[in-house]
């Protein structure tokens, strides 16, 4: 069984948030909408799975979490279907949230241009990463970034184990073919 960090919903909320809206982010493309996932899903969770396990709770929540922004794409396809001219309004979404990775520490001893080496590595990395294909891009954030084994990203992304294989060997190639010529030293 894996250790789990927390021992309360609250807790596994507190854990999960930034993540997940990270990843909704990504997924959507519109910090408000990522923000209104990530809530639902949260709110899913205690409503309905509070009573389960700790253990069980990281899958349940991103299989809410794949759900909702399933839904997302659903009711944004009927919405352009319906409002043709919708699409073509410029994204104003004035993201000023930070970044994840800039919240995590710096590297003391790194340069000035280390230091554009490697946000410039990162955006590349997240520019990758966002033009995958959905189902890999989810593969390949429940099981590299949430290190999530095979077994629970199958059940979040209702497939089978061999699709989340596929899924994640692909998207692994692809961002490989990206990146390959950063040189990570």
């Amino acid at each position: 069984m894996v250790e789990v960090d927390y021992s309360t919903i609250e807790e596994f909320l507190k854990t999960i948030e930034r993540r997940a809206f990270h990843m909704a982010r990504m997924a959507t493309g519109n910090a408000d909408s990522a923000m209104d996932i990530v809530q639902d899903s949260m709110f899913k969770l205690v409503e309905k799975y509070a009573h389960k396990t700790p253990q069980e709770w990281k899958p349940l929540f991103y299989r809410i979490l794949n759900s909702k922004t399933t839904d997302y794409y659903r009711r944004k396809a009927v919405r352009e279907k319906v409002f043709p001219w919708s699409k073509y309004v410029a994204n104003t979404d004035g993201e000023d949230l930070p970044d994840i990775v800039d919240l995590a520490a710096g590297r003391l001893s790194e340069t000035p241009d280390e230091m554009l080496m490697r946000s410039q590595r990162i955006d590349k990395l997240d520019r990758a990463v966002n033009a995958l294909p959905r189902r890999q891009r989810e593969a390949f954030m429940l099981r590299c970034w949430e290190g999530m084994s095979t077994i629970d990203t199958a059940t979040t992304m209702k497939c089978s184990q061999g699709s989340v294989k596929t899924h994640y060997s692909r998207a692994m190639h692809s961002l490989r073919d990206v990146l390959e010529e950063y040189n990570y030293d």
